[in-house]
């Protein structure tokens, strides 16, 4: 293992966002990285020399995690469930492939390697989850984002999912006014906004209001995955795919509880 210790030190904030994201805080995704760690410690062998480090981390991640994942709601009729119980109701499979193939960007080769299933499996089991997400109730979205090209594509992104964009902010101080009047389900927020401030800065203090879910879509992630402060749940790396964005959004609005999120009407 000693061969892979660089590697498996770059790979690991990965491993960390990805759990972050599956299980739904940082409390939760990192007491399973550790436990992942601990098995490679003790059985270095786990994580041969010259295999595919990432993948060999991932694989290991989902052996000690998998036990431990919320079943999906039995016998849920998915017409009448809020948007929380609608992407809750994803088995959790369902819900590991879509974050492994949109927000890691493995393949679904890679990604059934790392599930352990065939990948005809996999492959299904992607379109049953994208049509599942696809059925979700819309909610409302600030987003912060001084460069005007990136905002308008990610407010046509999210209109197209069905959700309605409520602002769009160019600085921090924009950013909290419209939060304020607006009090939407969910925020999409750069880090750097240029002469504007800091997205950091915005999301702080409108954190300090609700508890409102937030997605960080930034060039910059090195600045928050340092591992030396809490770090965000929901981080999108830019340039991003749509469906990373998309998987990402819904992954976030699934852990948000009852009443947090406003919905409006679709």
């Amino acid at each position: 293992m000693r061969a892979n210790s660089d590697e498996i030190v770059h790979n690991l904030k990965y491993v960390r966002r990805y759990a972050r994201a599956l299980m739904g805080s940082q409390e939760s995704g990192d007491l399973y990285v550790r436990i992942c760690l601990e098995a490679l410690l003790a059985e270095p062998e786990l994580l041969a020399d010259g295999s595919d480090v990432k993948l060999g981390l991932f694989h290991l991640f989902h052996s000690v995690s998998n036990r431990n994942l919320e079943p999906a709601a039995e016998g849920a009729d998915l017409v009448d469930l809020s948007v929380e119980a609608r992407l809750r109701a994803l088995p959790a499979s369902e819900r590991q492939i879509l974050l492994l193939t949109s927000l890691e960007g493995f393949s679904t080769a890679d990604a059934a390697t790392i599930l352990d299933i065939p990948q005809a499996e996999a492959e299904a089991l992607l379109i049953d989850a994208w049509s599942t997400v696809n059925q979700q109730i819309a909610t409302s979205i600030l987003v912060i984002e001084d460069e005007p090209v990136i905002a308008l594509d990610i407010a046509s992104l999210v209109t197209e999912l069905g959700h309605q964009v409520v602002g769009v902010a160019a600085s921090q101080s924009e950013a909290v006014a419209i939060f304020k009047k607006t009090q939407p389900g969910l925020v999409l927020a750069d880090i750097d906004l240029g002469a504007g401030g800091s997205g950091i800065t915005a999301v702080t203090e409108i954190l300090r209001m609700s508890s409102v879910p937030v997605i960080f879509v930034t060039a910059y992630p090195e600045r928050l995955l340092t591992g030396e402060r809490p770090e965000p749940t929901y981080l999108v790396t830019k340039p991003f795919e749509s469906d990373t964005l998309k998987v990402t959004i819904s992954q976030a609005l699934s852990f948000t509880s009852v009443g947090h999120a406003k919905r409006i009407a679709v």
